[in-house]
């Protein structure tokens, strides 16, 4: 998958890929919703995108990036408590999990597929931070790992015909 990313930021040098364009660097808040405006763009109809990452890696910053770009305007914050948050206003709507709590693969999976169900049924857009406790495969999903850089942040795409079984 090729983004075409904003050259305003690529002219900044705060947003490039790399030639392969899946590897990202996320220097400023700004890059990093960048480049969840991307994902939300260039993402097919009801996506799965799985965030893996260490904490402050900049998950929930991505997904507030979606959520501009789907235009949703209400505040976007990491559901570590609530587990799962739904933005229905919008295009496509987003469902947003996140699996932190959950260190049981077997209740993180009953979260999932029931979210995953509804999120399928109303066409939505699905992002998920910490899939790592998922005890399932999804090779149909995109997983996407961030990682700290030096003063910033790195972003690695992976398409779903390229993971692992």
């Amino acid at each position: 998958m090729e983004l075409n990313l904003c050259r305003d930021a690529e002219a900044s040098g705060s947003l490039g890929a790399d030639s392969t364009g899946r590897v990202w660097w996320l220097e400023t808040l700004e890059t990093t919703h960048s480049l969840g405006e991307q994902l939300a763009l260039a993402l097919p109809k009801k996506a799965i995108l799985l965030m893996q990452g260490p904490l402050g890696a900049g998950k929930t910053s991505l997904v507030q990036g979606i959520a501009r770009a789907c235009g949703i305007d209400e505040p976007i914050t990491s559901p570590t408590f609530a587990l799962a948050q739904h933005y229905l206003q919008g295009q496509p709507p987003l469902v947003h999990l996140d699996l932190y709590r959950l260190e049981s693969p077997g209740a993180a999976d009953e979260l999932f597929l029931q979210e995953e169900e509804e999120a399928r049924a109303i066409g939505a857009l699905m992002a998920v931070e910490w899939p790592e406790r998922l005890g399932i495969d999804l090779p149909e999903a995109w997983l996407l790992e961030l990682s700290h850089h030096g003063e910033g942040r790195q972003a690695q795409l992976t398409p779903p015909r390229n993971r692992s079984t």
